[in-house]
Parts: C-alpha cells; structure tokens; sequence
C-alpha cells in the first residue's frame, strides 16, 4: 500500500513562511514526477509547482520567485518552502506523485490527504 502524507500547514501572516512536507511511504519502486497542488474554496485544483526525478522544476506563474520545491529521492520526500505569502496563496495544498510500486506493471498517480494553508492578519 503507498501513501503520500503531507505535513507543515498552518495559519500565517502575510509576508510569512511555511514549509511544507509529503512523505512517501508503501511498496515504492520508483517516484517519477512530484508534484504540489492546492484548492481553494470554490475553485479548481490547480498544480503550485512540480519536480521531476532528475530535478528539473516547474512553477506557476503566481508562485514564482516565492515558493520553491525540492525533493530528496533517497528519503522519498518533497518539499515546498513558501515564502512572501499572500492572502490568495490560501488553499488546501495537496502532494501529488507518479509512483511505480513492487509488483506494478506502470506508474500511478497519488495523492495525499491535503494541509490547510492559511494567510491571514
């Protein structure tokens, strides 16, 4: 059984920090691409920022120059440091990863069980 389990949410001031963590845990073979998405209330999921197994990195346009990912492979983990936040950065911020386990024929998508963000004075 694989499971993705998101840690550090939380309530923060404007202009603040969080961090951010999902661990991988289960029958793992290999972690392809991970990823952070978050949902606000009455909107879309929406992908915050993505890394790759060899590193390469992707953001959205509105967390660019704030927020930065990162993994360790070894340990199975992401990260999101999230800097400057803004009210709008508030959501529910979901780890996404493509995951290949023992016994699989393919990669899977997964997803944590989420972490509320909240910005707010």
């Amino acid at each position: 059984q694989v499971q993705l389990v998101e840690s550090g949410g939380g309530l923060v001031q404007p202009g603040g920090s969080l961090r951010l963590s999902c661990a991988a845990s289960g029958s793992i073979l290999r972690i392809n691409a991970m990823n952070w998405y978050r949902q606000a209330p009455g909107k879309q999921r929406e992908l915050v920022a993505g890394v790759t197994i060899g590193g390469m990195t992707n953001y959205a346009d509105s967390v660019k120059r704030r927020f930065t990912i990162s993994r360790d492979n070894a340990k199975k983990t992401a990260s999101l440091q999230m800097n400057s936040l803004k009210p709008e950065d508030t959501a529910v911020y979901y780890c996404n990863a493509a995951i290949w386990s023992y016994g699989g024929s393919r990669y899977l998508d997964y997803w944590g069980q989420g972490t509320q963000v909240t910005v707010s004075s």
